[in-house]
């Protein structure tokens, strides 16, 4: 399929052998908890997509990087989700290292080892901009002499079992002047840190989506990046450009696993010409949008546009989606859902996007006050 054919060969220019690698396990054993498909992730650059250069990583624009989401949809919807929480965190983690306050000597270290070595970041933070409950740190932070003491859980919490490191936002008071905000760098190996059974479903299994609960674990002054108070504004400007790429990025991973249920109905020829051109312009209605909506954030669109340029995306690609499952089952055939679980498993992984936050109904009366000229508060 053409346009799969571009995300693949994206995917190949930035991380060469990574689908390869993918390939050599069936589907479902790529799909299965404890399958390998984020070690082949991390031992093929996947870790480094959106570091910048100058931290030893590739620097993906936004085109390019949910291209390659795609293409790893397209072979493990699992993988595509837990790679897209490494990514957008570290579109956020860097942006605030760089952006805001230099780092220290020990954290440019650190943040250096990620894209070389392969370390990959889990997220104990939400998606979401400041002062909104969608950004509520799900993990909370007591001020100590030296850093902070951590204590609360994440679940579900994607990368679980092979996270090397844990990133939490707190917000921090200032006597002086605003509250701003800290990224807190959490090695997986932390005393107090441990992993639960969360994530009972089959589908996603691999993601590695369960609880990561935290006990007094104690995070030194040295692994904490601080913004700074008198530029609040930037620091909701960084939260914003994380959302987005967050919304992004999880979306091309269910156009990804939507155009593998695809390429399967136009390979094998199913259903009339009619049929399956529907079926394929469904399909390519969902990719126009996401790498519309990256082409615009590549050119420079931010803020409440782009914002909204992602929500509007991904709840029309929502939509869209379900109408490909339902049409490409049932192209496909009755025999073809018998003999072959990866049907019934596709059609299944394409209808978690809508569990992301935020939800379609709660953000129905702000996207409708930005349509009507006001602000965007998600």
């Amino acid at each position: 399929m053409r346009s799969l054919d571009t995300a693949r060969e994206t995917c190949e220019r930035l991380h060469p052998g990574l689908l390869k690698g993918l390939d050599e396990f069936p589907l479902l054993e790529r799909e299965t908890a404890g399958s390998p498909v984020l070690d082949i992730f991390r031992n093929n650059g996947g870790a480094g997509l959106l570091v910048p250069p100058p931290y030893g990583g590739l620097g993906a624009d936004a085109l390019d990087a949910v291209r390659v989401t795609r293409a790893l949809g397209a072979y493990s919807p699992s993988l595509a989700a837990a790679a897209t929480m490494h990514n957008f965190t570290a579109a956020m983690l860097f942006a605030l290292a760089d952006r805001v306050v230099p780092p220290s000597d020990s954290q440019a270290k650190l943040l250096a080892r990620i894209a070389p070595e392969g370390l990959l970041l889990a997220s104990g933070w939400a998606e979401g901009r400041t002062q909104q409950d969608i950004l509520n740190p799900s993990v909370s932070a007591a001020a100590v002499e030296d850093g902070y003491v951590l204590n609360g859980a994440k679940k579900p919490c994607s990368l679980s079992h092979s996270m090397d490191l844990l990133t939490a936002s707190v917000i921090v008071p200032h006597s002086n002047g605003p509250d701003s905000l800290a990224v807190l760098l959490i090695p997986a190996d932390s005393e107090g840190i441990s992993v639960h059974p969360f994530w009972d479903s089959p589908i996603l299994a691999a993601s590695q989506s369960d609880e990561v609960r935290l006990e007094n674990v104690h995070v030194p002054e040295h692994l904490i990046i601080r913004g700074t108070p008198d530029d609040p504004s930037r620091l909701d400007d960084l939260q914003t450009a994380a959302f987005v790429w967050f919304e992004m990025l999880i979306t091309s991973a269910y156009v990804g696993a939507a155009s593998a249920l695809t390429e399967m109905v136009l390979e094998r020829g199913r259903g009339t010409v009619n049929d399956r051109a529907m079926l394929g312009i469904h399909l390519e209605s969902a990719v126009a949008l996401t790498e519309g909506t990256a082409r615009a954030v590549r050119d420079g669109v931010s803020g409440d546009e782009a914002v909204a340029a992602t929500l509007t995306a991904r709840f029309a690609i929502q939509k869209t989606l379900a109408a490909i499952s339902e049409q490409a089952v049932e192209l496909l055939g009755g025999i073809a859902f018998i003999k072959s679980a990866e049907v019934a498993y596709l059609s299944s992984a394409l209808h978690p996007l809508a569990f992301h936050p935020p939800g379609r109904t709660s953000s129905s009366p702000h996207l409708v006050e930005y349509f009507n000229g006001g602000p965007l508060q998600i």
